[in-house]
């Protein structure tokens, strides 16, 4: 086997790791690891990254970001978080010019695509995406009549759970003003 695909295993599972211990202890992230272990398996393993898509840490942490591309707003702080405080420690420790202004350009960077580029949701949308996602999960376990049959099962899922989740928030939340 190639040398870097056992390494990209083996980094994928150091970050699982480290990923189950942040579900676990509340200092310490658990998407940002998981989202590096999943890189990892992708490019180590097609048999390990289907188990990794499999466990439940990937469902409950990284699967509804993978699908829908959006995160909840604590997520996204957390994720931040941690990532610019690695750097601000980098930067504090480099006493290059050109190495400092990189890292002040990727901690730009960062919040950029953070704030620009991966929608936030609420966490009662979060929530019922997860649902859904569940919902598709167990359609996907049940043996088929027909692949229309099931894509078509899926799709009424969806929308009537996303239309449920809409309109409970609705209710409930009072519209933002500007």
């Amino acid at each position: 086997m190639n040398p870097l695909k056992i390494l990209c295993i083996a980094l994928g599972f150091v970050f699982v790791g480290l990923g189950a211990l942040g579900a676990l202890l509340p200092i310490l992230p658990t998407t940002p690891f998981l989202l590096l272990a999943a890189f990892f398996f992708a490019r180590g393993s097609k048999r390990f990254d289907r188990w990794f898509h499999a466990t439940k840490l990937y469902q409950n942490y990284l699967d509804s970001y993978m699908r829908h591309r959006c995160m909840t707003r604590k997520t996204k702080i957390m994720i931040c978080a941690l990532a610019s405080s690695m750097m601000v420690l980098s930067l504090i420790l480099v006493d290059i010019l050109w190495v400092r202004l990189l890292l002040v350009a990727l901690i730009g960077l960062l919040f950029f695509y953070f704030r620009f580029r991966i929608k936030t949701v609420s966490p009662e949308e979060d929530a019922a995406l997860k649902a859904a996602d569940r919902a598709e999960r167990e359609v996907q376990a049940r043996e088929p009549i027909s692949l229309r049959e099931t894509v078509e099962e899926v799709r009424v899922m969806h929308e009537e759970l996303f239309e449920e989740a809409s309109s409970s928030l609705k209710r409930d939340v009072p519209e933002e003003e500007g």
